[in-house]
C-alpha cells in the first residue's frame, strides 16, 4: 500500500512537471491580461472560473477520449501538433506586433474597453483563450503521451495512472485560476515597464512554443 502511494505521488509529480511548461499559467496570464483589463473583479472572477473549467474539461476529455475522437475524424497527433502550433504562433505574433505601435495599442485598448463588457468576452473564453492559448496542442500531446503509458497495463495500474494525471490536471487548473485572477496584483508590483517587458518575453515564448510544437508535428509527419 505504501509503495502504491509513493507511485501515485511520483506520477502526480511527473504530470505537474510535464504539464507546467506547456500550459505556462504564469506567462500566459500576462499575455491574456488585456482581455480582462477592463472587467470588474467579479466579472474577471467569473470569466477566469469558466476558463479553468473549460481547461479541465479539455484535459479530461483528451485523457479519456482523445484517441477515439482523433480516430473518428481520421486525424493524427502530428496534424494536431502542426495546426495547434500554427494557431499559437499566430497569437504570439499578434501580441508582439501590437506592442510595437503605441497608437495601435491605444486604439486596441479603447476598443477593448467598449467591447469587453462581458458579452464579447464570453465568445472568446473557449476560443482562443482556453484553446489553444491556455490548453492547446502541446497540452493535448503531453496528455496523449502520459495517458498512453497505462493503456495496456492492468486495471489497478491504469486507475492509479489516470487518477494521478487527473490530480495533476486539477493542480494546473488551480494555478490557472490563481494567476489569471491575480495578474493585476502582480503587475502592480512590477510596474508598467516590467509589465511591458514580461508581456514581450511571454509573447515571444508563446510564439516559440507554438513554433516548436508545429516543428515537432512536421518532423512526425515526415518520419511517418
Amino acid at each position: 500500500m505504501h509503495e502504491d502511494y509513493q507511485y501515485v505521488v511520483h506520477l502526480v509529480f511527473i504530470g505537474i512537471i510535464t504539464l507546467f511548461p506547456v500550459v505556462n499559467p504564469v506567462g500566459t496570464a500576462f499575455i491574456l491580461n488585456p482581455y480582462f483589463d477592463n472587467l470588474t473583479r467579479k466579472q474577471r472572477k467569473n470569466a477566469v472560473k469558466k476558463i479553468a473549467l473549460y481547461a479541465f474539461a479539455i484535459c479530461v476529455i483528451t485523457l479519456f477520449a482523445g484517441h477515439w475522437i482523433l480516430e473518428l475524424f481520421g486525424i493524427s497527433i502530428p496534424v494536431i501538433q502542426l495546426a495547434g502550433g500554427i494557431m499559437i504562433c499566430k497569437m504570439g505574433w499578434e501580441f508582439l506586433s501590437a506592442g510595437n505601435n503605441s497608437a495601435e495599442r491605444q486604439v486596441k485598448a479603447e476598443h477593448t474597453a467598449e467591447a469587453v463588457n462581458v458579452d464579447t468576452l464570453q465568445d472568446k473564453l473557449f476560443y482562443p483563450i482556453t484553446f489553444p492559448v491556455t490548453t492547446g496542442a502541446g497540452t493535448i500531446s503531453v496528455l496523449f503521451t502520459l495517458g498512453a503509458r497505462s493503456t495496456h497495463e492492468n486495471m489497478k495500474d491504469y486507475l492509479m495512472n489516470t487518477g494521478a494525471l487527473i490530480i495533476a490536471i486539477i493542480v494546473m487548473c488551480v494555478l490557472i485560476y490563481i494567476f489569471y485572477l491575480n495578474t493585476k496584483t502582480l503587475i502592480q508590483y512590477i510596474g508598467s515597464k516590467g509589465e511591458n517587458v514580461l508581456n514581450r518575453i511571454s509573447a515571444f515564448l508563446i510564439f516559440c512554443v507554438g513554433l516548436q510544437i508545429a516543428v515537432n508535428g512536421i518532423r512526425a509527419l515526415i518520419h511517418a
